[in-house]
Protein backbone atom coordinates (compact mmCIF):
# COMPACT_ATOMS: atom_id res chain seq x y z
CA UNK A 1 0.00 0.00 0.00
CA UNK A 2 1.09 3.38 -0.90
CA UNK A 3 1.61 6.50 1.61
CA UNK A 4 -1.45 8.03 -0.22
CA UNK A 5 -3.21 4.76 0.19
CA UNK A 6 -2.57 4.72 4.24
CA UNK A 7 -3.68 8.95 4.73
CA UNK A 8 -6.95 7.81 2.66
CA UNK A 9 -7.43 5.55 5.48
CA UNK A 10 -6.45 7.15 8.05
CA UNK A 11 -8.81 10.30 6.90
CA UNK A 12 -11.55 8.06 6.59
CA UNK A 13 -11.39 6.40 10.00
CA UNK A 14 -10.99 9.90 11.44
CA UNK A 15 -14.16 10.93 9.66
CA UNK A 16 -15.96 8.09 11.58
CA UNK A 17 -14.79 8.82 14.83
CA UNK A 18 -15.73 12.51 14.75
CA UNK A 19 -19.04 12.17 13.21
CA UNK A 20 -19.76 9.11 16.06
CA UNK A 21 -18.67 11.19 18.80
CA UNK A 22 -21.11 13.46 17.78
CA UNK A 23 -24.09 11.07 18.31
CA UNK A 24 -22.55 10.07 21.50
CA UNK A 25 -22.94 12.86 23.55
CA UNK A 26 -26.60 14.42 23.61
CA UNK A 27 -26.86 18.01 23.66
CA UNK A 28 -27.14 19.77 27.08
CA UNK A 29 -30.93 20.78 27.58
CA UNK A 30 -34.30 19.00 28.33
CA UNK A 31 -37.54 18.11 26.29
CA UNK A 32 -40.66 19.91 27.55
CA UNK A 33 -44.23 18.62 26.03
CA UNK A 34 -47.01 20.56 27.10
CA UNK A 35 -51.02 19.68 26.88
CA UNK A 36 -53.89 20.94 26.57
CA UNK A 37 -56.22 19.58 28.58
CA UNK A 38 -58.69 22.43 29.34
CA UNK A 39 -61.69 23.84 27.12
CA UNK A 40 -59.87 26.79 25.64
CA UNK A 41 -56.68 27.89 24.37
CA UNK A 42 -54.16 29.19 26.04
CA UNK A 43 -51.61 32.27 24.24
CA UNK A 44 -48.12 33.15 25.18
CA UNK A 45 -46.66 30.16 26.30
CA UNK A 46 -43.37 30.51 27.62
CA UNK A 47 -40.40 27.72 29.01
CA UNK A 48 -37.47 28.45 30.03
CA UNK A 49 -34.65 28.26 32.76
CA UNK A 50 -33.91 30.22 36.11
CA UNK A 51 -30.87 32.26 33.87
CA UNK A 52 -33.74 33.05 30.89
CA UNK A 53 -30.53 32.48 28.59
CA UNK A 54 -33.01 30.41 26.33
CA UNK A 55 -36.60 30.34 25.85
CA UNK A 56 -39.26 28.48 23.91
CA UNK A 57 -41.85 30.81 22.86
CA UNK A 58 -45.10 29.36 21.28
CA UNK A 59 -48.36 31.34 20.67
CA UNK A 60 -51.06 29.28 21.16
CA UNK A 61 -52.06 25.73 22.02
CA UNK A 62 -55.35 24.95 20.99
CA UNK A 63 -57.55 22.50 23.63
CA UNK A 64 -56.48 18.96 23.55
CA UNK A 65 -53.50 19.95 21.67
CA UNK A 66 -49.81 18.56 22.48
CA UNK A 67 -46.43 20.62 21.57
CA UNK A 68 -42.95 18.95 22.47
CA UNK A 69 -39.68 20.85 22.32
CA UNK A 70 -35.72 20.87 23.11
CA UNK A 71 -34.99 23.66 25.24
CA UNK A 72 -31.06 24.07 25.24
CA UNK A 73 -29.01 24.61 28.03
CA UNK A 74 -25.38 24.23 26.58
CA UNK A 75 -24.75 28.34 27.57
CA UNK A 76 -26.22 27.23 31.58
CA UNK A 77 -23.84 27.38 34.07
CA UNK A 78 -25.22 27.70 37.54
CA UNK A 79 -28.09 25.98 39.40
CA UNK A 80 -31.37 26.93 39.11
CA UNK A 81 -35.11 25.65 37.92
CA UNK A 82 -37.01 25.69 35.30
CA UNK A 83 -40.44 28.29 34.48
CA UNK A 84 -43.52 27.69 32.71
CA UNK A 85 -45.40 30.96 32.19
CA UNK A 86 -48.53 31.30 29.68
CA UNK A 87 -52.21 33.26 29.86
CA UNK A 88 -55.39 31.26 30.15
CA UNK A 89 -58.49 32.26 27.64
CA UNK A 90 -59.89 34.89 30.58
CA UNK A 91 -56.29 36.67 30.52
CA UNK A 92 -54.99 35.40 33.87
CA UNK A 93 -51.11 34.58 33.32
CA UNK A 94 -50.47 31.42 35.41
CA UNK A 95 -46.49 30.61 36.59
CA UNK A 96 -45.63 27.01 37.18
CA UNK A 97 -42.15 26.40 38.25
CA UNK A 98 -40.39 22.97 39.54
CA UNK A 99 -37.12 20.85 38.49
CA UNK A 100 -33.72 21.22 39.54
CA UNK A 101 -30.68 21.76 37.18
CA UNK A 102 -27.02 22.13 38.36
CA UNK A 103 -23.65 23.79 37.12
CA UNK A 104 -25.84 24.50 34.67
CA UNK A 105 -26.43 20.67 33.55
CA UNK A 106 -30.54 19.44 33.36
CA UNK A 107 -30.83 16.63 35.94
CA UNK A 108 -33.77 15.39 33.87
CA UNK A 109 -34.17 13.95 30.20
CA UNK A 110 -38.24 16.13 30.24
CA UNK A 111 -41.00 17.34 31.91
CA UNK A 112 -44.23 17.32 30.79
CA UNK A 113 -46.73 19.84 31.58
CA UNK A 114 -50.32 19.16 31.56
CA UNK A 115 -52.90 22.18 31.27
CA UNK A 116 -56.15 21.37 32.95
CA UNK A 117 -59.40 23.74 33.55
CA UNK A 118 -58.31 24.96 36.84
CA UNK A 119 -54.35 23.54 37.70
CA UNK A 120 -51.17 22.83 35.51
CA UNK A 121 -49.76 19.35 36.36
CA UNK A 122 -45.94 18.75 36.20
CA UNK A 123 -43.97 16.00 35.65
CA UNK A 124 -39.99 15.23 35.53
CA UNK A 125 -38.59 11.94 34.59
CA UNK A 126 -36.55 12.22 37.81
CA UNK A 127 -32.57 10.77 37.88
CA UNK A 128 -32.34 7.41 38.89
CA UNK A 129 -29.70 6.95 41.23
Amino acid sequence: MSLNEHMKKLLAIMIILTLNSCFMFKENGIEMKIKNDSSEPITNVEFTTTEKLETIKIDRIEPNESITEFLSMRKNKSDGAYSLTFTRANGKKEISGGGYYTNGGSLDHWVDFIVEKDTTIVKFDGPIY
